[in-house]
């Protein structure tokens, strides 16, 4: 009689066929799963991308396109200020090399196209895919994520601390109550990660701090570029205006219980500067520009793939 020891799961011994058999379907699927949900991502981001260029996009480019070259390479600069940030910080984490900057930008346009976090899903799963060099990628990402979110309120609550002493005059008591709860709620949300950080993240404190600091950085940075960018779309408007409108809209997106975010930026925006069509316009060509390149960047990096598979 055999002295194998027999597996109380299956009920035969583990170095047998049929457990192997048994086994094997089971091993696959664990070890393609991030190659299949990375791939549906990508379906999911051509399709997010098609439907917004030809939704609205197409529209915003039919109107007036700015001519200056320094407008191009400050929204260039622009595009690539959130993937090149996160590739600062994964650089240190993990000694990702240069072309983990492609995964960073897929994670930037199936954050903005597909849906919310879907970016650190993806990012996530190349990550698993690569654990000779990730060993644990889990905890990282959700610590970036979580300090991203948390550098953009408290930025937020920064805007407003500047910008009440200046603006209360010009709020109703209804808006001045709206804007009231959205700064609760945005402390709100920040809270239990400090009260409870110890238990929440997973890297040293150190390290956070540095991950912070480059989040706060890249946000300033990207607010800069933003009013550049704006201002060379349309130079007659100082860049100090440009400045103040762009650090708006930051506050605009980030305040949670204020409805239709971007047509009271818009309202703050031509309130300012006036020129309501000319200023309509160069928003439209903006957001119809990051489409286009989401469109240009998702097609350059499928056909690097499919070229990289066939040879």
């Amino acid at each position: 009689m055999s002295t194998q020891p027999i597996n109380p799961a299956i009920g035969q011994s583990p170095g047998t066929p049929a457990d192997i058999a048994g086994l094997e379907p089971l091993t696959a699927i664990r070890s393609r799963w991030p190659t299949i949900f990375g791939a549906l991502i990508t379906v999911a981001m051509i399709i997010g991308v098609l439907r917004a260029l030809f939704g609205k996009g197409l529209a915003g480019l039919a109107h007036a396109v700015p001519t200056s070259p320094m407008f191009y390479l400050c929204f260039a600069l622009l595009y690539m200020t959130l993937p090149i940030g996160d590739y600062v910080i994964f650089r240190r984490l993990w000694r990702i090399p240069l072309s983990g900057l492609v995964a960073l930008i897929k994670k930037r346009v199936a954050n903005e196209v597909v849906l919310g976090y879907s970016g650190e899903a993806y990012f996530y799963a190349w990550a698993r895919q690569r654990s000779q060099m990730v060993a644990a990628p889990f905890g990282a990402v959700k610590d970036v994520s979580i300090l991203s979110a948390m550098a953009g309120n408290a930025l937020t609550l920064t805007m407003v601390a500047l910008a009440l002493p200046v603006g209360h005059g010009l709020l109703r008591p209804s808006e001045f109550n709206t804007l009231a709860g959205s700064i609760l709620v945005v402390i709100g949300m920040s809270l239990p990660f400090l009260i409870f950080s110890k238990r929440v993240f997973s890297l040293p404190r150190p390290l956070l701090w540095w991950i912070f600091l480059i989040h706060i950085l890249r946000a300033v940075a990207s607010s800069v570029l933003l009013a550049l960018t704006w201002h060379f779309g349309m130079p007659e408007v100082s860049i100090g205006m440009w400045l103040l409108l762009s650090a708006g809209r930051q506050l605009a997106s980030r305040l949670p219980l204020v409805p239709n975010k971007d047509l009271l930026f818009a309202n703050f925006a031509i309130l300012l500067i006036g020129q309501g069509e000319a200023l309509a316009n160069l928003m439209a060509v903006t957001a119809a520009l990051t489409i286009l390149v989401h469109v240009v960047m998702v097609a350059v990096f499928g056909v690097a793939d499919l070229i990289r598979k066939q040879v």
